[in-house]
């Protein structure tokens, strides 16, 4: 059985996830910043991770990045689409805020380029390709644990940004119903922002979906 711990984290609270098994493996997705914390967390927890896993590389989901990798000596995961972003703080849009420092990241060490069946020691999950709030967003499927890491793609009681450079109206709405609300509607839904949700309770009081 896998356990999932929610640290909202950085400089708006983008939620870093750390899922873990019976054996103390973990995976970390989107650590957007306070890499102390999650370093402490990890140490605190007795985990050993296997490595970070990105829904996509907007600034606050990357922040700590490279300080979890360091830390840990473990790769870093992330779709073909967003590979520059990382090393791009122009192209993940931190350049574009004063107030925050402009984050440059070493580049992935895993390059995604396909929906496919991933495992990571014991770890299954799906790869869903969910464009719309960028263009390399992913969706990684638990299908036996009935969970998805989203990213912001989907919310509770909304939906992901698209006015941000490259982000698609049309292709989100169509990754999310063509590839978020296909899936079994008990399954919990991780985002990158705020609490959970389920698909059956999106689909059903959703109002950006309402009608679509």
């Amino acid at each position: 059985m896998l356990s999932v711990r929610t640290y909202p984290l950085g400089f708006i609270q983008t939620n870093c996830y750390v899922i873990s098994n019976a054996e103390k493996e973990c995976l970390i997705f989107d650590p957007g910043g306070e890499g102390e914390k999650i370093v402490s967390e990890i140490h605190r927890l007795k985990l050993k991770p296997l490595a970070v896993l990105l829904t996509h590389a907007h600034f606050d989901h990357i922040g700590a990045v490279d300080y979890v990798r360091d830390t840990f000596q473990i790769p870093v995961y992330i779709h073909t689409t967003e590979k520059k972003w990382l090393v791009d703080s122009s192209k993940n849009g931190s350049a574009k805020y004063a107030e925050i420092p402009s984050i440059v990241c070493k580049e992935a060490d895993i390059i995604l380029e396909k929906e496919t069946h991933l495992e990571i020691g014991s770890f299954s999950m799906q790869l869903l390709h969910t464009p719309g709030h960028s263009p390399g967003s992913i969706t990684y499927y638990f299908p036996e644990a009935r969970f998805a890491i989203v990213g912001d793609t989907l919310f509770q009681n909304s939906i992901g940004r698209t006015d941000l450079p490259s982000g698609n109206q049309a292709e989100l709405m169509k990754s999310i119903h063509k590839k978020l609300l296909t899936l079994p509607e008990s399954t919990i839904v991780y985002p990158g922002h705020g609490p959970a949700t389920t698909i059956e309770d999106e689909m059903e009081s959703n109002p950006f979906l309402n009608g679509f």
